[in-house]
Parts: structure tokens; sequence; C-alpha cells
């Protein structure tokens, strides 16, 4: 038998992000831009075999929001494994070393969008939510949605981008965006166009971005990739402004990531039925770090209370025992010798970080253990907002 070379794992100077790059185009079968697009702000790591590289990926320390407040996460992104390589647990390795050196400078989460939902199960993440891309004719919002007296401009600014900050902090997910966010979304999805509404001689409260592109069956149709509105009349105003396009386009489509999980669509669509949605693969999410997560998260100001709790490892059962207390805007989780109400695995805490679970009810269902009136306690900490990711990458 002969004998497997061992594997390098490493960090990739010019020439091996050269060689991953190359790789990824063989292992997705097409070429993967945001390899180049992201080198100057990415980390990128990979597995060589014989000098050659076998695997690579690339991580972001970007901070998303939960609970209001930035948390620093590993943003995992554009991972691969060469076919051959496949099989190995060879992925298992490339995530560990992918997000070490983040974790080093301080990441308390990992986020990762990814089609191997059932394997990421097994290594300790979870999908907060369901993710879905949402089609509507423009012929439809046209009839259901108005828009009058706001003024619409073409562009951005730093009023805009201000705006887009503050609403971003309304849910769990969304990522504090870099100054390089706008540009790398340009030339990614170029030509494409913005557009801020606000009413006469107010700041703006919409923001939406959308390409054209074409379309199989139905010529052409608009592509939504974000959708920022701070109150319903902003909202109303962006969709029948997307209807307007009603005079060319057939449909509009709203990206996995482009419309908020709100019921602003659903609700005031004259035939609701019109809308089709199809189900996306989610992102998952990982807790590095439990005590660093809660103490860097915001919490409910109005919250007081304290939880004795078991945290089990999804992968070995091993169980840490926590005590929980949040009060005036501050958690923390503290070794606990104390005998604990709730238990929950890691993936299962991961979904109540994010505000994945609504009700008590829901928790249970997912296997969250404990006192029921503890369980809606633990709950009501987290459902003061929704878990929703508009960045994909």
């Amino acid at each position: 038998m002969l004998k497997e070379e061992p594997l390098t794992l490493r960090e990739a100077d010019d020439d091996l992000w050269s060689q991953y790059d190359t790789l990824a185009t063989r292992s997705y079968g097409h070429p993967v831009p945001d390899i180049t697009r992201l080198r100057t702000h990415a980390d990128a790591r990979v597995a060589l075999r014989e000098g050659r590289v076998v695997a690579g990926g690339l991580g972001l320390l970007v901070p998303q929001f939960f609970g209001g407040r930035p948390v620093p996460s590993a943003c995992l992104a554009c991972g691969c494994v060469a076919p051959e390589e496949r099989g190995r647990r060879l992925t298992v390795r490339m995530l560990a070393e992918r997000i070490r050196p983040l974790q080093e400078q301080g990441a308390a989460l990992a986020t990762v969008w990814t089609t191997s939902t059932g394997y990421a199960h097994r290594l300790g993440w979870a999908a907060p939510a369901q993710v879905f891309s949402w089609t509507v004719p423009t012929e439809e919002l046209k009839r259901s949605f108005e828009g009058t007296g706001f003024e619409i401009t073409h562009g951005t600014s730093a009023q805009t981008r201000r705006m887009q900050h503050q609403l971003a902090a309304h849910w769990n997910g969304p990522w504090q965006r870099p100054p390089w966010w706008e540009s790398w979304q340009q030339d990614k999805h170029a030509p494409l166009a913005s557009y801020h509404f606000n009413l006469p001689s107010q700041e703006p409260t919409g923001l939406l971005s959308l390409t054209v592109e074409l379309h199989p069956t139905e010529g052409s149709q608009v592509v939504v990739h974000d959708f920022w509105a701070a109150t319903d009349r902003a909202a109303a105003a962006m969709l029948a402004f997307l209807g307007r396009h009603n005079s060319r386009i057939p449909t509009v489509a709203f990206q996995r990531t482009g419309l908020p999980p709100a019921p602003v669509l659903l609700h005031n669509l004259h035939r609701v039925g019109s809308a089709t949605a199809r189900a996306w693969h989610p992102w998952m999410l990982r807790v590095l770090d439990l005590g660093q997560a809660v103490r860097l998260r915001g919490w409910p100001a109005d919250l007081d209370i304290t939880i004795p709790l078991d945290v089990t490892t999804d992968t070995d059962d091993t169980t840490e025992r926590f005590t929980l207390r949040i009060t005036a805007g501050k958690g923390e989780l503290a070794p606990s010798a104390c005998e604990a109400r709730l238990r929950l695995t890691r993936r299962q805490f991961a979904v109540w970080y994010a505000g994945g679970y609504r009700t008590a009810t829901a928790a249970t269902l997912a296997g969250v253990r404990g006192d029921p009136q503890e369980v809606a306690r633990l709950v009501l900490a987290t459902t003061d907002r929704e878990p929703w990711l508009p960045e994909h990458f």
C-alpha cells in the first residue's frame, strides 16, 4: 500500500492564492470571481498535498448585528475541496483552520452560506431562519401599491449609508457593512442601480438596489438585491416603483437575501397567489465563544433574568454548566455549579442567540429541554429582533 502524503495547512501567498483560484474553478465548475474581488479584504487558507493546493477558502472578519450591537464574526466564503480529495473529512480540518486566525482576532461567531446543511449540522452549525426568494409580477405590484409623495433619487449617499446602518441593527444577523461593501457589490452585480426614497425636505427612509437581468422565458426581469425601508410608507413606495417597470418587464425577483422577513409584501398584494417562493439553502451560524458572544450582544434594557442552563456539544454530548444573567441591557454567561433548569445543544444555542425561536413552543419542538416557564423566559430574551442576513458571500 502506498503511503499517502500528509497534508499541510497554511495561509496562502501569491502563488498559492492563484492555485486556489484555479482549484475553485475546477471544484465549482465555473469561475468564482469573489476570490479575486475579496483578496485585499480576506484571509485565505489552503491545504497542500505534495505541493499542490487541494482545498481552500476565504475568511472575512466582519461584525454582525445581534440585539442591536455588532458582534465580531468569522464570515466564511468560497470554500472548496478538490473532487479527488472529497470523502476524507478535509472540510472539517479546513473549517477549523479558516476560523482559527479570525477567532484569534476576536471573532465570537462564525457564519457561512452552505448547500451542505446536513454536513454543517454534524459540525455544530445551525440555521436560524428559512431563506426564500420571492418572485412577483410587476403588474401585481403596480396594482397593489401606491407610492405617492416620495421623491426618488438615483444613487446612494452618506445619508443612505447611515440609514442602512441604523436599520441593519433592527435585525439579528446583518453585517455592519465595511467601507468596501458598496464597491464590491457594484463590481459583483454590475450594472447595479441604487435608488433612495424620501419625502420632500426629509432624510431618506428607503433604499433599493436592483439589476435587470435576462430571463430564460420572459425576456428580462428585475432582480432586487437590497431593500431597506424605515417605514411602511417607504416600503410601499419602493414596491410601487418596482411595479412601474411593468411596461417592459413582467416580473420582479427578490434574491434570497433581498427582502426582509416582514409581511409588507404578502399582506398587501391584491392576489397573494400571484407571488411565488423558492426555498434556498440557508445561512448557518456557530457560536465560537459562548461567553464572549453573550457579553458582546445587545439585550432588551427592561429584561432582568437569571437562568441556570446546560449546554451540550452536538458531536460528543459533552456538557457545560452555566448561569445566564441578563440585566440592564447587558448579558453574562458564567460557569456554574447550580442545578440547570434548561438544557440545549450548541446548535440550539445558536438559533436562540439569533432570535430563531419566536415562541417557547417552537423552542420545545426543536428540542430545547426544561421547565416550560424557563423556556419561555429564555426565548423572550431574543425575540425583540428577527434573524435576517441580507449579505450573501
